[in-house]
């Protein structure tokens, strides 16, 4: 308990020296995730999947004990794959069923994190595999950026959405590159809020009123009476959670904040599991932490738990003061800055292949020198065989989940290409030994 303590007070010691060193960065940051989380929620909300009010309260206070416990900016964000099944209609999208498919998938990362399932995971999952899911979603955020919310926007109208806003965005985000500290995701989110609310004012909608949020009890529907439709939707989104949202988010960590204390998968997966098996009996949204979302953050200024603490705080004040009256706003929200974020956000994840043949962490090793008897990390060199061998388990693993729109299809095909040239490099016989530096 008190080396709990004395970690719990270093990170919140850097959360808040992080904050003031460069609060806007932190702010701005907070906000990088909303591409994601926005479209979703709006839409699950309004078909009545989901309960608004209680999805900010509950998202919000585990904004707050993410940032606290972890100190890195980790998302909570929308399950996807249980979120594109209640909108498309493929599932009941009743909101029973909705969180009754967040508690199964809450219930299986448990047991999985528990019994040590998720850490022999890790082990069993080569870095080319897990560098290939993370790009794989990272150029997934990029495509449905463009096809689902600017492509289908018209050049000049409506006069506040449009391309050519977009496009605005686009040259504000290219021109900001070097500029690490411009609150970019903060200008744009203040200017798409004002856009929003005039929005509002001319289609006569109604603007966000007073509404103290009431919890209300939701009792969910583990089992169909025909074809347990939760299961099957909690079926779909296993392995895109514990691929993306636990084992390449764990991964991602290391890789752009490696100063800090990575998180392990057990207490990314314990907290995955303990938010869907709280909030969802009040209806609130079914969430994990995605890599995607971290990347995102990261990519508009976030460096510590700061920031999401602070996203949580506003989301926790908006649900509690305003709740379901935020529809209307919300859905006003304009596609034209929210493609081009989500489309940031994209591009941050997709970089980290960047480090697959230098710098992956499985390339590092730990050795002692002649001279020094002191233990030093190391990089192996790689052959160019090998190079092309990663290279190659890493694309395959990107276009399974491109082509087939699914992670566990991706993780079995760069999971069969590794098992190929494993197989192959066992049969042959070694021709030059590995070098090291």
């Amino acid at each position: 308990m008190a080396s709990w303590l004395a970690h719990a007070r270093r990170i919140n010691r850097h959360n808040l020296a992080t904050f003031r060193r460069a609060p806007l960065a932190e702010i701005s940051g907070s906000l990088g995730d909303l591409g994601t989380l926005l479209p979703l929620m709006i839409a699950l909300a309004v078909q009545n999947s989901i309960d608004l009010g209680s999805t900010l309260v509950f998202s919000g206070i585990f904004n707050i004990l993410t940032g606290l416990a972890f100190g890195i900016p980790l998302p909570v964000q929308p399950m996807k794959a249980i979120a594109s099944a209640a909108i498309s209609g493929r599932q009941d999208p009743a909101m029973g069923v909705v969180v009754a498919a967040g508690q199964w998938v809450g219930a299986a990362v448990l047991v999985m994190s528990v019994t040590g399932l998720l850490r022999r995971a890790v082990t069993a999952v080569p870095v080319p595999v897990v560098k290939g899911i993370q790009l794989g979603a990272g150029l997934s955020l990029i495509i449905g950026a463009g096809s689902s919310l600017v492509r289908p926007l018209h050049w000049l109208h409506p006069a506040l959405d449009n391309r050519l806003w977009a496009l605005f965005a686009f040259l504000a985000l290219i021109a900001t590159q070097r500029l690490p500290r411009f609150p970019y995701a903060l200008f744009f989110f203040a200017l798409a809020l004002v856009f929003s609310l005039v929005q509002v004012l001319v289609s006569h909608h109604s603007l966000p009123g007073f509404h103290v949020w009431h919890p209300r009890f939701m009792l969910p529907t583990w089992l169909g009476v025909r074809d347990a439709p939760a299961l099957w939707m909690a079926i779909g989104q296993l392995p895109l959670t514990t691929l993306n949202s636990i084992i390449a988010v764990s991964a991602l960590a290391s890789d752009l904040l490696p100063e800090l204390p990575c998180p392990s998968v057990t207490s990314i997966g314990i907290s995955v599991a303990l938010m869907n098996l709280s909030g969802t009996w009040f209806g609130a949204m079914p969430v994990c932490h995605g890599a995607g979302g971290l990347a995102a953050q990261y990519r508009f200024g976030a460096r510590s738990g700061a920031s999401v603490i602070f996203l949580g705080v506003i989301k926790l004040v908006l649900g509690l003061a305003f709740g379901e009256t935020l529809v209307d706003l919300l859905k006003q929200y304009p596609k034209s800055l929210l493609g081009i974020m989500v489309l940031a956000a994209g591009l941050e994840l997709a970089k980290v292949g960047h480090s697959l043949n230098q710098g992956a962490p499985d390339l590092w090793q730990q050795s002692a020198s002649q001279d020094s008897p002191s233990i030093a990390r190391s990089h192996r060199s790689l052959t160019d065989e090998e190079r092309l061998e990663r290279w190659t388990v890493m694309l395959m693993t990107t276009a399974g989940i491109l082509a087939f729109h699914n992670d566990a299809i991706g993780f079995l095909a760069g999971m069969l290409c590794h098992g190929a040239y494993s197989e192959a490099s066992l049969s042959l016989p070694a021709i030059t030994p590995l070098t090291y530096d």
